[in-house]
């Protein structure tokens, strides 16, 4: 596995979590996707351009595949976290318009595990596993 190729996964992946809303069944009556994620139309054209930033990596190079890891990584990882800690992230400006939300724990993990389980991983990959050797 390449760089590009973990790029063209998180194409799928994103595209996919652009979709959720207009897959029927996957919304529950208040709008949000699983009962947990309230996504909108600026929430998923923010996943959609992700895909399409990923999809462009992993077809330029092997440099630019790391650049979208490494920066994809950090900004959602960063976002998840500080969904993690105030209930709002700051990537769909949820911590500018809706500040610190009140929220259980347990929720708030919930909400906040995909950013944190794809910007982590992302990081892991774009500054760790893909680390070139230097000889």
């Amino acid at each position: 596995m390449t760089p590009r190729h973990v790029c063209l996964g998180y194409a799928l992946a994103l595209l996919v979590a652009g979709s959720l809303n207009y897959i029927p069944g996957l919304t529950d009556a208040q709008g949000r996707a699983f009962g947990i994620f309230a996504l909108d139309i600026y929430d998923d054209a923010l996943h959609w351009a992700s895909a399409l930033w990923a999809a462009i990596a992993a077809f330029i190079s092997r440099h630019a595949a790391l650049a979208f890891l490494k920066g994809f990584g950090s900004l959602y990882l960063a976002d998840g976290a500080l969904g993690l800690a105030t209930g709002s992230g700051f990537l769909d400006l949820g911590i500018l318009i809706h500040g610190v939300q009140a929220m259980p724990f347990g929720f708030k993990i919930l909400a906040n595990l995909p950013h944190l389980a794809l910007g982590g991983f992302a990081v892991l990959a774009g500054f760790v596993l893909f680390r070139r050797e230097t000889a």
